[in-house]
Order: C-alpha cells, then structure tokens, then sequence
C-alpha cells in the first residue's frame, strides 16, 4: 500500500506562479509513489478570483490524479501590500481547517511560501495530523526562498520586532521538521549561518527543473513562436526578454534606466533590439509609467502566457534575462534560469557571486553575469549580446545550456531525488 503524503502549496495549477508550477509537477511525478493530497488557495494569481470559486468553503477536487483540497481567499492587488498581506493570512487560516479534511498522512511537505507561513503550516500540520497508526507524520520543509531574509533585504518591511519574530518561527520550523530541502549551494550555507553554533537541522539540497519535455527548443520558422511575435509587434526584432513575475526582488526599477540608453539601437544585421517584459507584479505599473514617460518605443510589456503557450514566448526571444536584487545570494533562487535553458538561449545574468544560478551559468558557459548594483557592467553585457546578434556564440551558449540541463535538472531527475529522500525518512 502507498504511503500518504500531505503537500500545503499556495498555489498550484492552473496558476502560473513558478513555485505552484512546481509542485503540480512533483505531485504528479510523485503520485506512483504516494497518494497525494494537496492543500491551495483557489485559482487566485493574477489577484482576481473567478465566480466557480466564490461559493464554497472548500472545493475539492481531482486533477491528474491528485486529491486537492482549494480553499478561498480574497481577491487582491499586487500593487497593494495590505491586501496582498490579507491574502497570505487568509490562505493561512483556510488552509489549517483544510487540514482537517486531509484524513491521515505518512508525510506532510510545503514550502517557504507563503513567507514564514508556509513552515508554520507543515509544523501545524505535523502536529494536528497522525498516520494510520496513530503516530505524527514525518515534516519536510522545502525552502525556496529564506524569509524573512527576503523581505529584509527588499525592504518589503522594516519593522525590526516583527523582523525578529518571524525568524525565532522560521527557525522552528526548521528545527521541528524532519528534513529541510534548499534549492540552491548557497541556500545550503544560508541555513548552516542561521544555526551557527546549534545544531543545523537535517537537510539536503535538490536543484528545481523545467519540463524538458514541455518546453524545449523551437525553430525560428515554428508556427506558434510567430504567431506569439506577430500579436505583439515583434517579427523582426532582436528581443531581450524578462519573463515572469515582475516584483520586488530583481531591481527592475534599476535596470529599466539601463535599458534606457539603447532606446532606438539595432542590431549589425540591422534589427531593430526590443526588450519584452513577459508577465505581470508589483512593480509593472512603475515600469510602465518610467517607459511611457520616457517615450522608450523599445520596451514592451506582455501578459502572461498561458501555460500550453509558454514554450512559444520563451522561444520567441533571442536571449532571456535572469536577475536578482542585491542581497538575494543565499536568500532566493530565480527558477527562471530552468525555462531559459530549456528552450537553448544565452542568459543575461544580475546576479551576486557565488548564488547557485551565478555559479551554474559560469560552470556552463551558458552567459554572461554581472553584479546586482554595477549597472555599467549590465550596460557592456547588453552591448555585447547586441553587437553579437549575428554571431555563431550566442547560439553556442544556449546549446551548452540546453545540453547541461537534459543531463542534469530534468523534472525526473529532481524529482527522483525527492522520493528518495522522503521514503528514507
């Protein structure tokens, strides 16, 4: 008989957030294994809940074989850090009396989202909920991001009390789970700085993934990747694209003014450069109002893409960005770097030293990086891909990319080692 296993997820599919994304595909991955329960908010993302979604207390459902358990929240505004807040209490609140109707577990996972919450529910649920033998089930605690670390490096909030205690329950929950899964070498060293001197919990650490078989290099002449250049003006451009949440941690306040010096550049085979930002957060309405009041014809911002046409934006651009604010080493990893790639495309990399991305892309050869803050740098790397438009090495890099990933972060892969490791337990 499968063990249970009991996975709290803020959001999952059908929603586009990267953290929801993969979950949906470790619960699947993981179903031959276990039977899965997960506990989430309704479809709820972009802010806006849809009406079949109104109604109930709890929706329970059944998608490719996992049980889900969706409870409602809120509608909010990503531009609006009170309602934002009230959203993350109210998942939390909704999702302890989801816990209830989980039934008894082997297992109990979540990750650090939402921030500190999202420990404190998988401790919630490690004592509320007992196997079939009476016994607590086992807690895992995957971190994808180090908060209130974050938030502090952000400057999302500065108040230093509440800063104090939410570490002293993010410490805990650490301590109390059974095991702690980084994504990142970096986030490694994180969590041994946090218990210095103490006993570092048992811990482990597990790279994130794309689907390659979802997303995957296209050619230039595929039907999708056109139709996605042509509804938004880009068919004969040379596009840098950002494509994924466009919020707080990436200083893309910073990077727009850099971005603003190539306003009108072309490219030595006379394309026009673009840069398209893909995706929505709580800083597109500053980057819309800079770009607009600053006449930059070169920027263009898209909406989400659905997911079944994601590979075909992804595809679309000539080279991706992957960037990190200042102080994020350690702290968070941009999963983006997976998708970028998973399509074969050189990386325009912001990242600090030492960050498990910016090792990764140096290791492979795969992009060029700079520091978070050294915008003169950022301006030579934009150059250099610009003046290099034509050239045999930018597609070199994104096949080295491509290449590293299909032998090392597959989705199978990563999660192969994740059923090892819980079914050690």
């Amino acid at each position: 008989m499968k063990k249970k296993l009991l996975i709290y997820a803020h959001y999952y599919a059908p929603d586009a957030a990267s953290t929801g994304q993969i979950l949906q595909d470790m619960a699947e991955g993981m179903k031959d294994d276990f039977d899965v329960t997960v506990i989430c908010t309704v479809p709820s993302y972009t802010g806006v809940i849809s009406e079949e979604y109104k109604e109930k207390k709890i929706y329970e459902e059944e998608l490719n074989g996992v049980r889900i358990l969706r409870v409602p929240v809120p509608e909010f505004s990503k531009t609006s850090k009170k309602s934002r807040i009230k959203n993350l209490l109210a998942y939390y609140t909704q999702a302890k009396k989801a816990t209830k109707k989980a039934g008894c577990q082997d297992y109990v996972f979540t990750i650090s989202q939402p921030p500190v919450m999202g420990g404190m529910l998988g401790l919630y649920g490690k004592k509320k909920i007992r196997t079939a033998n009476g016994g607590h089930p086992k807690f895992i605690y995957c971190i994808q991001d180090f908060n209130p670390e974050q938030i502090e490096a952000t400057g999302y909030v500065k108040m230093k009390p509440v800063m104090k205690i939410a570490m002293s329950l993010d410490k805990k929950s650490c301590r109390k789970s059974d095991l702690v899964i980084t994504v990142g070498r970096d986030l490694v060293d994180t969590l041994k700085n946090r218990f210095a001197g103490e006993n570092v919990p048992n811990h482990t650490m597990i790279n994130n993934w794309i689907d390659e078989k979802q997303i995957y290099p296209l050619s230039r002449e595929e039907p999708g990747v056109n139709e996605f250049k042509a509804k938004y003006g880009l068919e004969n451009k040379f596009i840098i694209m950002y494509s994924g949440n466009i919020g707080l941690y990436y200083d893309l306040e910073g990077l727009i003014k850099v971005i603003e010096k190539f306003n009108g550049c072309k490219t030595p085979d006379g394309r026009d450069v673009v840069f398209a930002f893909v995706g929505a957060g709580s800083v597109l309405d500053k980057l819309t109002s800079y770009v607009n009041g600053h006449k930059m014809d070169s920027v263009k911002f898209i909406p989400y893409q659905d997911k079944d046409k994601l590979i075909y934006s992804l595809n679309a651009a000539d080279v991706h960005w992957c960037v990190n604010a200042k102080g994020i080493k350690g702290v968070s990893c941009p999963s983006k770097f997976y998708g970028i790639a998973g399509v074969a495309k050189p990386v325009l990399a912001v990242l600090e030293k030492g960050s498990e991305i910016e090792m990764l892309i140096t290791e492979i050869g795969c992009g060029r990086v700079s520091e978070p803050g050294d915008y003169k740098a950022v301006e030579d790397n934009i150059r250099w891909f610009i003046d290099n438009a034509d050239s045999r090495e930018l597609a070199d890099m994104g096949t080295k990319g491509h290449d590293y990933l299909v032998k090392n972060l597959t989705k199978d892969i990563s999660i192969e080692k994740y059923i090892d490791v819980i079914s050690k337990l």
